[in-house]
């Protein structure tokens, strides 16, 4: 079974950029979990876009990075940075 590390986007109240990290098995039901209000509480009432997936064989390899990437605010920096080229 593959699975997946995320990031994903949205604009708050004040128009700036949010992100959220996070893991799953199924990646487009997932975001579609987010975007219906149903995801991480954090994630609800906003219009997510993906901007980054890493595909895993393991559950436990997901998980550590992405608690590897929640952490690490310059990588998630970068991955923003690139995308929004």
């Amino acid at each position: 079974m593959k699975f997946y590390v995320y990031l994903i986007y949205a604009k708050n109240n004040n128009n700036r950029l949010i992100t959220y990290v996070g893991y799953t098995n199924n990646l487009e039901k997932r975001i579609l979990l987010h975007n219906k209000s149903k995801g991480a509480k954090f994630t609800r009432g906003k219009k997510w876009k993906l901007i980054f997936k890493k595909e895993f064989t393991s559950k436990n390899e997901a998980m550590k990075y992405e608690y590897e990437l929640k952490k690490d605010r310059i990588k998630r920096s970068k991955i923003k940075m690139n995308y929004f080229k």
